[in-house]
């Protein structure tokens, strides 16, 4: 698929982009290249291919989840303005 003018200042336009005159001939041309990447790379048959989560097949490691640090609250709550029940009280501001 091949893009002309017109296709690229619809587009701008569409995009609120502002082109200049002088730019128009190469975002035809590059446009135009880019749709024909992709009709190359739709016209491939990919239906023996399995679907991979990553590119290079790799493995997330993960670390041990265990605690590091105690639980806080009450020395947290020392500079807390309003608290109650071990919540911390704010304003309301939905009615």
């Amino acid at each position: 698929m091949s893009l002309d003018r017109t296709d690229v200042e619809k587009i701008a336009h569409l995009a609120r982009l502002n082109i200049a005159e002088q730019d128009i001939q190469e975002y035809t041309e590059n446009l135009s290249d880019i749709l024909n990447l992709v009709d190359q790379m739709q016209a491939i048959n990919t239906d023996d291919v399995i679907p991979m989560a990553h590119p290079m097949d790799a493995i997330q490691r993960l670390r041990i989840d265990e605690v590091t640090e105690g639980n806080q609250r009450d020395l947290l709550q020392t500079v807390a303005p309003a608290v109650e029940a071990g919540l911390f009280q704010v304003p309301k501001v939905i009615e």
